[in-house]
Parts: structure tokens; C-alpha cells; sequence
């Protein structure tokens, strides 16, 4: 397997981002669900570090990964419905969106509520805006709605890569798996 993705295949860096991310938006959607359950204290301090030290790593990666997939061939599309590449494209461009906007409403959520954004105890990021209880409440909002809706989008990618291998049989999710695909 390549690198880079061709016509027919993406490239192992395209792969790597792709799974690296789910896993990263999967765990911190999981992280950010179990940590509103918890109380006040310490446990729950810890659980929001790791989430926001996670959010902060999608939104690095997504910027690679938008610099990537400029930067390459893409696989021709599979599909000869019109519609089918719309919805893919529609669908892609949203993912990409929400990864972008979700760690950013996180980071100025915490700006807005005077708390820092510490990455991995490595360093911490400047506050985007000054802290605002108004502002603060309204991003949480806008944080909770844009996390359900990727978990959505999410769920509907699953859903079409599923009917793209089972249904149509093609090589749609074949090729973004690791390894080489064979074809039919």
C-alpha cells in the first residue's frame, strides 16, 4: 500500500487520519457523555482534561487532514447516482465542519468560563474571548447540540459505508480499511 491515495485506493496517511479520528471523536463523545453524569470534584476535573486534551488533538488533526486531502488524488467515486455522490460530499463536508467546530466551541466555552485549556499538561492554550457567564451558557448549549449532531453524522456514515459493502458490493469501504483491497 501506498502513501498517497490513487484513483483507485486511498494512501496510508489518509487511512491512519480516518481511523485515528473515529477513534478520537468516538472516545471523546464517550468521555464528554460519561463526564456529565459525574459530580463536581476531582474524577469529573480529570475526565474534562482528558476531553478537552482529546478535542484539541481532533482539531489539530482535522486541519491535517483538510491539508491532506488538498494535497492528493482522491478515489474515483463508486457510484453512478448523482445523488449518492451529493449526499457523500454533503455528508463529508459536514464531518469535516463538526470536528472543526466542536473542539473550537469547547475551547471557547472554557475561555468564556474563565478555565484554561491545558493539552496533555504540555501547554495551554490562550483564551479566545474574556470570561462571560452568558457567553459560556450559550457555547455549552451549541457544544451539547453539535455533539449529537455529529454523533449523527457519524451514525449515517456507518449506516451508508455499511450499504455501500452489503448491499451495493462494492469496494466503497473495502478501501478505506487497512491493507490492500482485493477486487471482485
Amino acid at each position: 500500500m501506498t502513501l498517497r491515495s490513487t484513483k483507485q485506493a486511498f494512501g496510508a496517511v489518509t487511512k491512519t487520519i480516518h481511523w485515528v479520528m473515529a477513534l478520537l471523536v468516538i472516545s471523546v463523545f464517550s468521555i464528554g457523555w460519561y463526564m456529565d453524569f459525574l459530580p463536581l470534584g476531582m474524577e469529573k476535573l480529570e475526565w474534562i482534561s482528558r476531553h478537552k486534551s482529546l478535542g484539541v488533538t481532533v482539531l489539530a488533526l482535522v486541519i491535517l487532514r483538510v491539508i491532506w486531502r488538498h494535497s492528493e488524488q482522491t478515489p474515483k467515486e463508486l457510484s453512478d447516482l448523482q445523488i449518492e455522490r451529493l449526499a457523500a460530499k454533503a455528508g463529508h463536508l459536514g464531518l469535516y465542519l463538526l470536528m472543526f467546530a466542536m473542539p473550537l466551541t469547547g475551547w471557547t466555552m472554557s475561555s468564556a468560563a474563565n478555565y484554561p485549556v491545558s493539552v496533555f499538561g504540555l501547554f495551554t492554550l490562550p483564551n479566545l474571548v474574556s470570561p462571560n457567564q452568558e457567553l459560556f451558557e450559550t457555547l455549552r448549549t451549541a457544544h451539547w447540540l453539535l455533539s449529537w449532531a455529529i454523533a449523527g453524522l457519524v451514525g449515517v456514515h456507518i449506516l451508508a459505508a455499511l450499504k455501500h459493502h452489503f448491499w451495493d458490493r462494492d469496494t466503497t469501504l473495502r478501501r478505506m480499511l487497512p491493507g490492500k483491497i482485493k477486487e471482485n
